[in-house]
């Protein structure tokens, strides 16, 4: 996994995230209403909840609206009705994209996913059209100035605890689970204070695609930013090289 580390990404995406918290913070809001619904509203006894639990510390949720959200969730874990769905697709230039999605209407979300795929010059496609270029992974990243263990102690930890890689970048550290590794890796490096700048099961491209065109450019970037502006939407993978 060396070669292309996504530690600048995620940066950036915390910054813009700081300006707009809120959709960050109601996006991790209802998957923890989902974590709970299906699980039980303690985290010792539901692993999907703990990781949850986990990405909303990485994205620097406050405790207290975590468990404020726990609570809520668990008196209305009747009312829940929101669903996962998946949507591929194809972005200009051959890029591959998938939208996961949380939604109470599918049909709405449907709508604003193709809407958002058609004004970028996109189009999508049928279920696992793109997934196949993508392997499921657990991914977590760890700053290097946040980190106080050495790289080769880290490692250790890590593949000892279940991790499939490990990979030092200039100024991060990469670990690669399986998603079922996924939540034994983390809590292995959490209990020894490790802090993450990144934790949960993401898509991680096989091959990436570079486009050079100025119009497929502002292309894709227009589909992305439509996609991310949308509520429903909880997240979005593609295999672009920024």
């Amino acid at each position: 996994m060396s070669g292309h580390s996504k530690f600048a990404n995620i940066k950036h995406k915390k910054e813009k995230n700081d300006a707009a918290k809120g959709k960050i913070f109601t996006i991790i809001g209802r998957e923890i209403a989902v974590a709970v619904k299906e699980g039980g509203a303690d985290p010792a006894n539901n692993s999907r909840l703990r990781d949850v639990i986990a990405k909303a510390k990485a994205n620097n949720m406050p405790n207290d609206t975590i468990d404020r959200g726990i609570k809520r969730a668990a008196g209305d874990a009747g009312s829940v009705n929101y669903e996962y769905v998946t949507y591929e697709g194809y972005g200009p230039g051959g890029t591959a994209i998938i939208v996961d999605a949380l939604t109470d209407n599918r049909n709405r979300t449907a709508a604003n996913v193709r809407s958002a795929f058609t004004k970028g010059s996109g189009s999508v496609g049928t279920t696992g059209c793109v997934s196949y270029m993508f392997d499921k992974k657990g991914q977590i990243v760890i700053d290097k100035e946040e980190c106080q263990m050495e790289a080769d102690d880290l490692m250790m930890l890590a593949l000892d605890a279940g991790a499939e890689d490990f990979s030092e970048e200039e100024d991060c550290f990469q670990v690669i689970t399986g998603p079922e590794d996924f939540s034994e890796v983390r809590q292995a490096l959490e209990a020894q204070g490790i802090s993450m700048a990144e934790a949960e099961v993401t898509m991680i491209p096989q091959t990436y695609v570079s486009l050079t065109s100025e119009t497929d450019l502002k292309n894709l970037q227009k589909t992305l930013d439509l996609l991310e502006e949308d509520d429903d939407v909880q997240a979005v993978y593609h295999n672009w090289e920024e």
